[in-house]
């Protein structure tokens, strides 16, 4: 016991006089100022990182993107394809979808789904498969020692899918029980009824899932939907970690050289896809739930927006982080939410959409009593920046902003492979990120306001509210606004659907 005590002793008197040297050469070091606000740093300075040098292209024409990074044992593998729910049948609506589920849920290869699910989780290397409006994507976290057996499973997911049928099953199953519940939630409503107001039903970003459209889905539809959409030829790889650049090209290439061909003739299909939009008319659009609440989207579509070196598109960045899309600091929240207390949150984006639509929206929800005096000063913010110059201040601080954050697009191996993927899958020109600094900075107060002269565009918008009308339409008990003034008061009452089959139904 005295001798560890003795022990402590010694110990603590090293760190003692560790400290006090340590003490002595900051004291003696004249460049540390008294002060912290008196500390300098030296000019932060990013050089943009070149896509090109990690671009490479296979002997078939797939994009492959390599970032090595050896700092750990990771490897990370991402695919994208140009394909999604713009394929889906008129009768099979979220077969693509429903597709890239099962591709990872239905077993693959000469494995069954338990035996998938086991060999995955043992591995430590997650697998996804998923597929949106305008893309399919597949993804592979691994650690290096087991890289080459995780790839090998990614890959049978990819190219030999089972599409087991009672997983199957089982997954329609839990997806009807959603659809039946899809009224129960006010804003999974919203959501639904602005796709099938802004595009329609018969445009791919419009249409929904019904108990119909299931139903009509089968294992042999899937795997004819995957071989005849899966292919190399519409993919881009993002590859970043712990790899040789050469290397991982080589059994790349390989791996797709072995890709089984199609049973049937691979699907022919225009990218970037069509399809006509709807045109609603502007005004108020309103749909009954018993809320105590509103919840409100207003808005407008824009054309495709795929011209990478239009100035234009820096202006709009600015005009909206300065109107919705900065949060605290953007003069949407800070009239709704700190200078009315109206809702606890609020904001706004334009959306640039270079293979589909674009479109301007935002959003906020609040007491039904306030949901019009909220409407009327968001329509203030937004007439506002198309009529006046925003201030010196204002310009400065959202040009910064958005400069300082840039680097951050780039900060991991994973997010620089991932980023310059999207190029290759867009057909972007990597030199638009060595560009884009500059052409936020070069913007001025007219760039901004003619930006929002040219997408805002209020009297275009359509505002869909979600809530008790009665209790919504009045407005604000003290008079500052009501429905009638808001887009001239035009109100068209959605009426109430069947969860299943979408399908108007009788109050």
């Amino acid at each position: 016991m005295t001798r560890h005590r003795d022990l402590m002793r010694s110990t603590g008197r090293l760190a003692l006089a560790a400290a006090l040297v340590a003490a002595t050469a900051v004291a003696q070091d004249a460049s540390i100022p008294d002060r912290p606000e008196d500390l300098v740093f030296p000019d932060f300075v990013f050089e943009t990182p070149d896509g090109s040098e990690v671009h490479h292209t296979l002997e078939g024409g797939t994009s492959v993107i390599v970032v090595e990074d050896r700092t750990l044992p990771l490897i990370r593998i991402g695919v994208t394809l140009r394909i999604g729910g713009f394929l889906d049948p008129a009768d099979q609506i979220g077969l693509s979808s429903l597709t890239a589920a099962m591709m990872r849920d239905g077993g693959a290869g000469d494995r069954t789904p338990e035996e998938l699910d086991e060999r995955i989780e043992f591995l430590a290397a997650p697998i996804s498969t998923s597929s949106r409006d305008t893309e399919a994507s597949a993804s592979l976290r691994t650690i290096t020692p087991v890289f080459e057996e995780s790839l090998d499973l990614f890959f049978d997911v990819l190219q030999r899918p089972r599409f087991d049928e009672t997983r199957l099953g089982v997954r329609k199953e839990n997806m009807l029980e959603s659809l039946k519940q899809r009224n129960d939630d006010a804003d999974r409503m919203l959501a639904r009824e602005w796709d099938l107001l802004l595009y329609g039903k018969g445009h791919y970003r419009g249409r929904q899932l019904t108990a119909a459209h299931l139903d009509a889905i089968g294992a042999d539809d899937l795997r004819a939907f995957h071989a005849a959409t899966w292919r190399p030829e519409h993919m881009v790889f993002a590859v970043s970690g712990d790899v040789d650049t050469a290397e991982i090209l080589e059994t790349l290439e390989a791996k797709l050289a072995a890709w089984p061909a199609p049973e049937t003739e691979a699907a022919d299909f225009a990218w970037p896809p069509e399809g006509e939009v709807a045109r609603p008319e502007p005004g108020i659009y309103h749909l009954e739930k018993d809320i105590p609440q509103g919840k409100v989207r207003i808005g407008r579509l824009a054309p495709r927006w795929d011209d990478w070196n239009d100035p234009q598109r820096a202006a709009i960045q600015v005009m909206d982080h300065i109107l919705g899309a900065s949060g605290f600091t953007s003069r949407i929240m800070q009239r709704i939410r700190s200078d009315e207390g109206l809702a606890y949150g609020a904001g706004g984006r334009f959306r640039f959409d270079p293979v589909g639509p674009s479109s301007y929206s935002l959003g906020y929800q609040s007491k039904s009593a306030t949901v019009a005096l909220a409407a009327q000063i968001a329509f203030e913010e937004l007439n506002r920046m198309r009529d006046e110059l925003v201030s010196g201040e204002e310009l400065a601080l959202a040009r910064r902003a958005l400069v300082d954050s840039f680097p951050r697009r780039f900060e991991s191996a994973g997010a620089r492979a991932s980023i310059f993927a999207t190029d290759a899958f867009l057909g972007r020109d990597h030199t638009y990120w060595t560009r884009w600094r500059e052409q936020v900075e070069a913007v001025t107060a007219e760039d901004v306001r003619a930006a929002a002269r040219e997408v805002l565009r209020p009297e275009d918008m359509v505002m869909l509210v979600v809530g008790v009308w009665e209790d919504i339409e009045p407005g604000d008990p003290e008079g500052r606004a009501s429905m009638a003034e808001i887009l001239g008061g035009r109100v068209t009452h959605l009426p109430q659907r069947d969860p299943l089959t979408l399908e108007p139904v009788e109050e």
